[in-house]
């Protein structure tokens, strides 16, 4: 029986709900009727996130024969219910399968995904013959979301050919193959099994990054490798030599800190590529010898092999005028400073895109010119809801630099022991500085973990009046955002954040923020 995923929750926040990805069930520990489905306990595919367990997750596709072109496009098919609403504020699958289909060639343009709904399996004309004649030639089948009798039926009977299918949310009678076999009662191919459990893993989180997620690992095990997921197999016994050899007194020490082997511990349980996860494991326990272990384990001698690079795309056009002028590099970075000096922060984050750093509650972004002639700085403060319940304050220091065009720059970060480089544009700020729009790409190499995101900022942590919504819109679409994939900050109950920002600091440049009348106004 298909059970339906509930509406998303902040990541952290959400119950724990099952999922229903054709065959299976995900979630620990997982049992199924013998008669109908196999059984297997998905707590025994955990993942040692430094190596003391050394373990492939997914094989790869360099051990298969497709793997002899490497640069053949990858051509899939989605087939969605008709109508049918997905958990991601009730917008339409159709849509966001759409969506996905755009995204995926952010990664590869040779990605290729044709998306229908259901509603066309049940005509007699040309577009019936169109569709077959694809799905003939398709790499994978995806089915989202389709219960009709009829579509069921034709889809059984117009799939027999492809090699991979995945279903999500459909009928029990849909059947998933992966690598040319249906994996269903009786199957016992580890590498689907594995697939299936990332996979199911990666659908719960309930967000367009993870959707898309589910497909490459996919193309990744059966069609060809996808680079950006080389991060997950593991490096066998050279990872713990490695870390013996020369991080010996920081493996002590943080195994001897009880927040250091609690941070260890939860990372263990998360999978390589989840990174709500880990940064919320970082964010609940990082201490000083948590921050010495990674900063040797992965900073200095990257322990684990890790390699991950700033995202290239999506390319995000910058601002290029503020109030009928040119921008300028300095403008640019007074926008950024915003109603530091009128606040006490430069602003106040609304809704973000990144489901790992963008969700956090309470966040205030504190932009600033340091005491060196060309120094900028950029410090969040934010809370964290830890694993065991409590609520802290966290604080990161990025230094800023230029980039080669006002309106872009390049930031520099060491988080608990891992450096990471961002590329942030500055989409949008209205003339009022009543909102604006940051995008940022960005990298943790040796943690081996690329990104993308984008945060909505007002002065008070309320969303832009209805007036606004157009030109907002606008300014998502440039990132290749919907609204829809934004994550709402909870702005309540944020007392006495640790502000404040170095003595010395220099603020505005260009713009000087004045109050009158209980009124912000800005003049340049």
């Amino acid at each position: 029986m298909a059970i339906s995923l509930k509406a998303p929750s902040l990541p952290g926040t959400r119950e724990c709900s099952s999922l229903f990805l054709n065959g299976f069930v995900t979630r620990r520990p997982v049992n199924f009727n013998r008669k109908s489905r196999p059984s297997f306990d998905a707590t025994s595919f955990s993942v040692q996130r430094f190596g003391l367990r050394a373990r492939t997750i997914v094989r790869s596709a360099l051990e298969t024969a497709k793997s002899e072109n490497p640069e053949a496009s990858v051509r899939l098919v989605s087939l969605v219910g008709k109508g049918e609403v997905s958990p991601l504020k009730s917008t339409s699958w159709l849509e966001v399968m759409l969506h996905t289909a755009t995204r995926l060639k952010w990664v590869d343009e040779e990605y290729e995904m044709l998306v229908f709904d259901d509603e066309i399996l049940q005509s007699n004309d040309q577009r019936v013959t169109n569709l077959k004649q694809e799905l003939n030639q398709t790499d994978i089948l995806v089915v989202v979301a389709v219960s009709n009798p009829e579509s069921v039926k034709w889809i059984q009977t117009n799939s027999k050919s492809i090699n991979n299918i995945i279903c999500f949310e459909s009928s029990p009678d849909l059947m998933n193959r992966l690598g040319g076999a249906d994996f269903g009662s009786g199957n016992k191919d580890k590498q689907a099994t594995e697939v299936v459990k990332t996979v199911g893993d990666a659908w719960e989180r309930r967000n367009s990054d993870d959707i898309r997620f589910c497909l490459l690992v996919i193309i990744n095990a059966y069609i060809r490798p996808v680079p950006v997921l080389q991060n997950l197999r593991s490096k066998g016994f050279s990872t713990l030599s490695c870390m013996v050899k020369n991080c010996g007194p920081q493996i002590l020490n943080c195994l001897l800190d009880p927040n250091c082997r609690k941070a260890l511990q939860c990372l263990n349980q998360c999978s390589p590529v989840d990174q709500v996860c880990s940064y919320r494991c970082i964010a609940s326990y990082e201490s000083p010898h948590f921050e010495a272990f990674s900063l040797c384990v992965l900073q200095k001698h990257n322990c684990l092999g890790l390699d991950a690079k700033i995202p290239e795309k999506p390319y995000v056009p910058p601002m290029t005028t503020f109030r009928g002028k040119e921008l300028c590099h300095e403008t640019a970075e007074d926008l950024f400073v915003g109603w530091l000096g009128d606040l006490d922060w430069s602003w106040r984050v609304v809704a973000g895109q990144n489901p790992a750093y963008d969700q956090f509650p309470c966040q205030y972004q504190l932009f600033y010119r340091g005491k060196g002639k060309s120094s900028f700085w950029y410090e969040p403060v934010f809370q964290v809801r830890t694993l065991e319940g409590k609520l802290v304050c966290r604080r990161r220091r990025y230094s800023v630099k230029r980039g080669k065009v006002p309106a872009t720059f390049r930031f520099s970060v060491l988080d608990n022991g891992v450096v990471s480089n961002e590329f942030w544009t500055i989409v949008d700020v209205s003339d009022d500085l009543s909102w604006g729009l940051f995008h940022y790409n960005g990298a943790a190499r040796v943690a081996g973990q690329s990104y993308t995101g984008a945060v909505l900022v007002t002065p008070d942590g309320s969303y832009p009046v209805e007036k606004e919504r157009e030109r907002l819109q606008c300014a998502l679409e440039k990132c290749g955002i919907k609204e829809w994939e934004l994550f709402a900050v909870d702005n309540c109950s944020c007392e006495n954040p640790p502000l404040g920002i170095p003595q010395g600091s220099r603020l505005h440049s260009v713009i000087s923020i004045k109050e009158q009348d209980s009124v912000h106004r800005i003049e340049m």
